[in-house]
């Protein structure tokens, strides 16, 4: 996991671990640009092209994770510990580096050797970001992520979260059942590439089916400038330097 968590731009780096095995401490680089939670509670929610920007990192990270078998599940929720899993993708675990790109943090949840038939079968994740494919129990793989993504991208767009409920077993049916309101002042392309991502059957999912990095939603993307972080972030945090 260290040699994963050091060897991509968008991934926060594993700089050591110590403790016993038990209660394993995570030594993380030094993110000083606020969470995206942080920064929507700022804005109330972020505009197209910032909003495009950090969805576009946040993709090119994810899918770097999952070429390696990881899974970044949400992990305030687990009834068991049975596997090593990431499962935690929300606002909260996005965060900005003093230039203003993403790092994915906090992998104290992430599940490994995700390939083939090895699938993910823990009940884990953070409420608002549970596909609905865990609360019916069902075995999981990389869908799972692709779902929490669509919960973030559609925070990030609208502000505010798409599924709703008055207690944790309300907002479980609304996740299973409900088909989230989009304001009709989004795009259609912002419309589309949530309602894709917000598909029910884990198998049909974008991001599990299809190149989600070619969806029109992404149309002002340079992929490959992108990844060379060649593309200016929209938004440079303020920091303060302590010396």
């Amino acid at each position: 996991m260290r040699g994963v968590l050091g060897s991509r731009d968008t991934a926060a780096t594993l700089l050591d671990l110590d403790g016993p095995q038990e209660h394993l401490f995570f030594v993380m680089e030094f993110l000083n640009g606020g969470d995206l939670m942080f920064h929507i509670q700022d804005k109330g929610r972020f505009d197209l092209f910032r909003a495009t920007f950090y969805a576009a990192e946040i993709i090119c990270g994810l899918q770097f994770l999952h070429t390696k078998g990881i899974i970044y599940r949400p992990m305030e929720v687990c009834a068991k510990l049975t596997v090593f899993a990431f499962r935690d993708l929300k606002l909260d675990n996005v965060m900005l580096d003093r230039d203003g790109h993403i790092k994915i943090a906090d992998f104290g949840m992430c599940k490994e050797n995700v390939y083939g038939e090895n699938k993910a079968s823990t009940f884990c994740g953070t409420p608002d970001y549970i596909a609905p494919e865990i609360l019916l129990g069902h075995k999981y793989t990389f869908s799972v992520d692709w779902w929490s993504f669509g919960v973030l991208l559609y925070e990030m767009l609208i502000g505010q979260s798409p599924f709703h409920g008055d207690d944790e077993d309300e907002l479980f049916e609304s996740i299973r059942m409900d088909t989230p309101h989009f304001p009709r002042w989004i795009t259609k392309e912002s419309k589309d590439i949530l309602e894709k991502l917000f598909v029910r059957d884990p198998l049909k999912r974008l991001g599990v089916t299809g190149n989600i990095k070619s969806h029109p939603f992404f149309k002002t993307i340079n992929w490959t400038a992108l990844e060379k972080k060649e593309v200016e972030p929209p938004f440079k945090p303020k920091v303060v330097c302590i010396s």
